[in-house]
C-alpha cells in the first residue's frame, strides 16, 4: 500500500503543475476557470491545506523520512493554513488570505531554496541536524523531490490568493 502511494503521488503532483499553469492562463487572462476557483478559494485552500499536511504526514511517519531542518521550516509555514482555513470556511472569511500571503511567501523561500540545495547548490546554511537537506527522498519524473511539492503546494496557494482577489473585486 505504500509502495503504491509512493509511486502516484508524484504522478498527482504533475497532474497540479498542469492545473496550476491552467490557473496561471485563467488568472492572467480573468476567465471563467479564474472566477470560478476565486468563488471557491476557501474550500480549495482547505483542501490544498489537508493534502499537504497529509503528504508530509505520509512521508515521514508512513514511509519513514526523516525530515531535515528546511522540511520542518517549510512545515511551520504550511501547517497553520489548516486552522486559517477551516475558521475561514466555517465563517466564510475571505480576509483569511491577508494570513494566507505572508506564510506562502515564507514558504515559497524556503522550498525554492531547498529545491536549490537539492539540485546541487552550495548550502548556505548548514543542514544536516536530523537528516540531509540534500538528500533525494523522492525523484521522479526527473524533478520531483519532496521540496518541489512543497513548492507547488505554496504556489497553489499564492495562485488561490490571487483568484481571491478577483472575485472580490468582482464582488467589490
Amino acid at each position: 500500500m505504500i509502495t503504491s502511494i509512493q509511486s502516484i503521488l508524484p504522478f498527482l503532483v504533475v497532474v497540479s503543475h498542469v492545473g496550476l499553469l491552467a490557473l496561471l492562463v485563467s488568472l492572467l487572462l480573468k476567465n471563467g476557470f479564474a472566477k470560478w476557483v476565486g468563488q471557491h478559494a476557501l474550500t480549495l485552500g482547505l483542501l490544498t491545506a489537508v493534502v499537504a499536511i497529509l503528504g508530509s504526514l505520509f512521508y515521514s511517519n508512513g514511509v519513514g523520512f526523516a525530515p531535515c531542518y528546511l522540511c520542518w521550516w517549510q512545515r511551520v509555514a504550511i501547517y497553520p493554513m489548516f486552522i486559517l482555513f477551516v475558521v475561514a470556511v466555517v465563517k466564510y472569511d475571505r480576509g483569511v488570505f491577508k494570513y494566507v500571503l505572508p506564510l506562502s511567501v515564507i514558504g515559497f523561500i524556503l522550498a525554492a531554496y531547498h529545491s536549490y540545495v537539492q539540485w546541487g547548490g552550495s548550502p548556505l546554511i548548514p543542514c544536516d541536524v536530523t537528516a540531509s537537506c540534500s538528500k533525494l527522498y523522492v525523484y521522479a519524473f526527473g524533478y520531483i523531490t519532496i521540496p518541489t511539492m512543497s513548492l507547488t503546494v505554496v504556489v497553489a496557494f499564492l495562485l488561490l490568493y490571487w483568484a481571491n482577489k478577483i472575485h472580490e473585486n468582482r464582488h467589490a
